[in-house]
């Protein structure tokens, strides 16, 4: 019930993506994710070329299934890091932060798949005539930069207006997520937070188990004013970030205080003056368990409301 065109265009068992979540998505997460029949994506953020390269190198080395690179286009290094990915023959590319419409024709010649991300209608229009080969539209209650529109009003929309495969994603925890996704016309689902404390997810224990003690209030929303508002967990920094945004303060600087606290939460397990993106599902994130164990509840859970709705209807 669960076979959607999204497994047939990736080569995938299940319709379900694992967010490319810079210092986050390392090869050990996402070979699990993969061998356990979904896609897992390395999360290359600002990382250097030679370490994109050596974590392909060790994904390879743990599944030879199918998995992917997440590139983020305003990185400086975007352009050494998708010419790693054509050398490597790396099957998927999903983008943010930018437009990868010059290096669709060189990922295709190697038979890479484009994904990019997108919060709108109109990016969605834009970016199937470059040739991308399917969209994720991903809501603001996603970790990390979000947009302004939500999973479930934006999903329908950017179905209808594209002739591609869509996948939901921001919100997406369990069988309920990937059920509602499948029903607005999506043919899959990307999943971030709940990733993040999958036992193979080499974040620091600290911010694991922040995320089990997280409530749902406690994902928001900081830097609106700089134009690119980021979705964290509530701590120190994000108190300091809505303190900065009441007196004005100029977008450079706010951007200066976030510099390096991404990797301070994930490698280094700041919790309080740390950059702990996670989703408004945070609340939802109870236990640590295998990547496989993940999959498992999503898909017989989403399995068991489709039989029931099925059995209601005869």
């Amino acid at each position: 019930m669960l076979h959607t065109k999204l497994c047939d265009l990736l080569g995938i068992e299940y319709p379900i993506l694992q967010g490319g979540m810079a210092w986050v998505s390392t090869a050990e997460l996402v070979a699990a994710v993969s061998e356990a029949g979904g896609l897992g994506i390395i999360g290359s953020g600002h990382a250097p070329p030679e370490w994109v390269e050596e974590q392909i190198i060790k994904v390879k080395k743990a599944t030879n299934k199918p998995f992917g690179v997440n590139v983020m286009l305003m990185s400086e290094h975007a352009e050494q890091v998708i010419a790693v990915i054509i050398k490597e023959r790396v099957p998927l590319v999903t983008t943010g932060a930018g437009n990868p419409g010059k290096y669709i024709p060189s990922l295709k010649e190697v038979g890479t798949k484009v994904i990019p991300v997108i919060p709108s209608v109109a990016l969605a229009k834009r970016m199937e005539r470059s040739g991308v080969d399917a969209l994720i539209a991903e809501g603001g209650e996603s970790g990390g930069h979000i947009g302004e529109l939500a999973t479930m009003p934006m999903v329908p929309q950017v179905v209808d207006a594209v002739n591609i495969p869509v996948i939901a994603a921001g919100g997406i925890f369990d069988g309920r997520g990937l059920v509602a996704a499948l029903a607005l016309g999506a043919a899959g689902v990307q999943m971030g937070t709940r990733f993040m404390c999958a036992s193979e997810c080499v974040i620091h224990d600290n911010i694991k188990q922040m995320l089990l003690k997280a409530k749902d209030r406690d994902a928001v929303v900081t830097a609106r004013s700089t134009g690119h508002p980021v979705r964290l967990l509530k701590n120190k920094l994000t108190k300091r970030f809505a303190e900065l945004e009441e007196l004005s303060t100029a977008p450079e600087e706010l951007k200066k205080i976030g510099l390096g606290k991404l990797r301070a939460a994930m490698v280094e397990g700041d919790t309080e003056y740390g950059s702990v993106m996670a989703g408004q599902v945070c609340g939802m994130v109870t236990n640590i368990q295998p990547a496989h164990e993940i999959i498992k509840d999503v898909i017989s859970g989403a399995e068991a409301i489709m039989e029931r709705m099925l059995k209601s209807e005869r």
